[in-house]
């Protein structure tokens, strides 16, 4: 017996159970004890055995064809079944006693501080590892240091500026899964998953359903606690030369209320900064 995580079995299970014999076109009648398709049925549409899709899901068999999961895929109604394929690709083995040690090219980190709009740099945990005063004036906890799944999860003061936190946490961790892919053995990940799952009943529930999505730009609306409601268009860009960073920039539409907020904010932060400088 190998003492690797069964990520693949979990995950066909997790999403199983997530879709309905109707969205299969199965008729239900009667009242069903599971929830979601049975294993026999997932094997039925996907056309192996029964026995072969349960070894699958046990862990008796990790290494898969990609036209069997590609059958899997499209009965568990993934739109991008990338993450279910890279499971069962072939990893080297690494030494599960050292975390990664994520940096930021100095350049980088100095653009990121010359830009005008709120920016910040995080690594393939969602860890903050560079980020510039207006990131810090959108919300006290986009400071180097800070964790994004632990201040969406735990903080209540930042689950108050989304408004929906729910759609934010769940994208936020589906983005962490597709990050870190079947890696759940990494130390850093264990850390982060054992502690917010012993914390937070909301991290619990979206983690179980095994979401995975991109980090990718959204619009955002804040419920920011001095100027009000602002609407900003987030984008995630990829930075070349690091294992998973991306610089996430906040920006308004020109000429509306959410710009003229955010150069209030801007405003505000560049006096607080002075202020600072003075006292000291």
């Amino acid at each position: 017996m190998t003492d690797e995580p069964n990520v693949l079995g979990e995950y066909l299970r997790a999403r199983r159970e997530l879709v309905t014999p109707e969205q299969v076109g199965i008729p239900v009648s009667g009242t069903r004890r599971v929830p979601g398709l049975r294993r026999e049925e997932v094997a039925m549409l996907s056309g192996i055995s029964a026995e072969y899709y349960l070894r699958l899901e046990q862990g008796r068999d990790r290494n898969p064809s990609v036209q069997v999961l590609k059958s899997i895929g499209r009965v568990l109604q993934l739109e991008d079944d990338t993450y279910l394929l890279g499971l069962a690709a072939e990893r080297p083995r690494r030494n599960r006693g050292k975390g990664r040690r994520e940096t930021v090219p100095a350049s980088t980190a100095r653009f990121v501080a010359e830009l005008p709009f709120p920016a910040f740099i995080e690594g393939r945990y969602l860890d903050v590892l560079v980020a510039n005063p207006l990131a810090a004036a959108i919300s006290p906890r986009l400071q180097v240091g800070g964790n994004r799944l632990r201040d969406v999860f735990l903080d209540p003061a930042e689950q108050a500026l989304f408004s929906d936190w729910e759609g934010a946490a769940a994208g936020l961790l589906a983005g962490f899964r597709r990050s870190v892919g079947g890696e759940i053995d990494d130390p850093r990940v264990i850390e982060l998953v054992g502690e917010l799952t012993l914390a937070s009943p909301g991290f619990r529930r979206l983690w179980a359903r095994h979401d995975v999505g991109p980090r990718a730009g959204a619009t955002m609306t804040f419920h920011h606690p001095q100027v009000g409601a602002i609407r900003l268009d987030r984008e995630k860009l990829a930075i070349s030369g690091t294992e998973g960073a991306m610089l996430v920039v906040y920006h308004p539409e020109p000429q509306t209320d959410s710009s003229e907020k955010l150069a209030l904010l801007a405003s505000m932060a560049a006096h607080s900064d002075d202020s600072a400088s003075i006292r000291s």
